[in-house]
């Protein structure tokens, strides 16, 4: 079997995690779930890595929740609040972490790829690229911090209309909203990346360690939102509706 999860070290201490479910956009399972935190903790592990670039393989950055796998997701309480729990532990590894992670986005960046987006400390997508919460409209809800992380990058308002409303926008859209450092044409999307990571990468340790320590122990009230955010999840998942909808997404 493939791994879900690739890695690939480059010139300039950056190591490259790759989302490796093309099939299925990278949509979101519990194998990819373990091996994107197993390649963020080993970057993060390793003095020769300077900062992390985290795409996906294929024509998708992620499309969120693989719904076909929904009814192992939600086949209990404790099953469900696991699963949940591995998906707030990415925004763990990447927010609370001591290496920075660029973002590589193309294609679609829906759910929980659009919630890794903004847990990314810079962003670069793709012109073509497309984001939305479609959590709500399923009858479950976001992760990732993003009722915290969202309010301060967009405004109250507008992340209230992002993930209520789960409308799709644009990468020239999420630049103006602030949830992106640059929009570049596809072909040059990891040359882009990487261009940027390296720069990163140069910069001394120890302020880009502290910086990154300053902002997450700022964010008092992460921690609180999270658990809310695992709590309304896992209550949504279990909503006999929720199958129904998610069944009716998976063939609209």
């Amino acid at each position: 079997m493939d791994a879900t999860v690739l890695t690939e070290d480059m010139a300039g201490g950056v190591r490259v995690v790759t989302l490796n479910r093309p099939h299925r956009l990278n949509a979101i399972t519990p194998a990819l779930l373990e091996g994107l935190i197993a390649a963020l903790r080993a970057a993060d592990a390793d003095p020769a890595v300077r900062c992390i670039v985290l795409t996906g393989a294929g024509r998708a950055f992620c499309a969120g929740d693989d719904l076909k796998e929904f009814e192992s997701q939600a086949a209990g309480e404790a099953a469900t609040t696991a699963y949940i729990e591995r998906i707030q532990d990415v925004t763990r590894a990447m927010l609370l972490g001591d290496t920075p992670v660029i973002g590589a986005i193309r294609g679609w960046a829906a759910g929980g790829g659009l919630e890794w987006v903004i847990n990314c400390d810079l962003a670069i997508a793709a012109s073509g690229t497309r984001f939305f919460f479609p959590e709500i409209g399923l009858g479950v809800f976001v992760t990732g911090g993003v009722t915290y992380l969202l309010p301060r990058l967009v405004g109250l308002a507008r992340a209230r209309d992002m993930i209520l409303l789960g409308e799709k926008f644009d990468a020239d859209q999420a630049l103006a909203w602030g949830l992106l450092h640059k929009v570049v044409p596809d072909a040059s999307l990891m040359e882009e990346a990487l261009a940027l990571a390296r720069r990163v990468a140069s910069l001394p340790a120890g302020p880009v360690r502290a910086l990154r320590r300053i902002l997450a122990h700022q964010a008092d009230g992460l921690a609180a939102a999270m658990q809310a955010e695992t709590e309304a999840t896992v209550a949504g998942f279990l909503d006999p509706e929720t199958a129904n909808r998610t069944a009716a997404f998976g063939k609209a």
